[in-house]
């Protein structure tokens, strides 16, 4: 990130990935000067109003209008040198914000169709850019679909899926992105049977009956790590995990306790394939 903050300065200027972009936020925020958000990944930071915070080993997080970004900049070109394995990670990590909204506590009609929009449009994009890193399309397609998946987060709640992925990564200290890209099919597999509409769209973005094991599928294809084990994350680490999303914990549309939230861990940890879907299995 290129930041100019002082007397003579009239914009923070901030180039690069959530982590780049977050910094500008906290700095804009705290001195009231406006900024301008080049992203260079497809995690959609630039287009919410929240900023994430990691302190005494705990995330937590800050929503403000004053920290809405006031200019994007997206560039086809600016990807290209992005490493396959980051732009896929930050891909998925989009997604999680899209399929979250679908079911989100203050969700709409409106919020439903970007997200089922902004889904399909990486699920279409990441293989090829993976596949062939120079071609245009689909990492316009990619950008296209990450600031989609950020309008979807800067507007609606986020539930279970985010606080385990706020925990497991900033008390943890795991990469933000690949965090979420493991997390998110259990956590959808877990969710998806308490909100049928959510499965439905979810269903029509993946273009798969059981979306949890598509983007499971999906991560394998793209080379990522499917499992917490492989980033450090051990069963050790589940009981204090398991506390710390019970605390202050998120509203979500399946109840959950202890118990599910430490089955979902351990899942994760070993990277075994996520539980298939069937709406008749949970009742509201």
């Amino acid at each position: 990130m290129h930041a100019m903050v002082g007397a003579v300065s009239d914009c923070i200027v901030s180039i690069g990935g959530g982590s780049a972009i977050g910094l500008g936020k906290a700095l804009a925020l705290r001195t009231g000067i406006p900024q301008i958000c080049v992203p260079t990944t497809y995690a959609g930071s630039e287009m919410t109003p929240i900023l994430g915070q990691t302190e005494d080993a705990e995330k937590t997080t800050l929503a403000d209008p004053a920290i809405l970004p006031k200019t994007v900049i997206y560039d086809v070109e600016l990807t290209k040198s992005l490493p396959k394995r980051l732009a896929a990670a930050s891909g998925l990590n989009a997604i999680a914000h899209a399929a979250e909204a679908l079911y989100a506590q203050n969700g709409n009609p409106i919020i439903g169709l970007l997200a089922q929009e902004g889904i399909a449009a990486l699920i279409r994009s990441l293989p090829q850019i993976v596949s062939d890193p120079i071609a245009d399309q689909s990492r316009s397609d990619a950008l296209y679909g990450a600031w989609l998946c950020g309008v979807c987060l800067g507007s609606v709640g986020m539930a279970l899926h985010h606080k385990l992925c706020h925990v497991v990564a900033g008390s943890f200290d795991l990469p933000h992105a690949e965090t979420h890209a493991i997390l998110l099919p259990y956590a959808l597999a877990y969710n998806l049977e308490a909100t049928p509409t959510a499965l439905e769209a979810l269903r029509t973005a993946t273009g798969s009956n059981d979306p949890a094991r598509k983007i499971y599928d999906l991560s394998r294809a793209l080379d990522l790590p499917v499992s917490l084990g492989e980033l450090g994350f051990g069963e050790d680490n589940i009981d204090r995990a398991t506390t710390l999303t019970m605390k202050n914990s998120y509203w979500n549309p399946r109840p959950f306790d202890h118990s599910s939230i430490r089955e979902i861990l351990r899942a994760a940890c070993g990277g075994r394939p996520p539980k298939t879907v069937r709406v008749d299995d949970y009742r509201i």
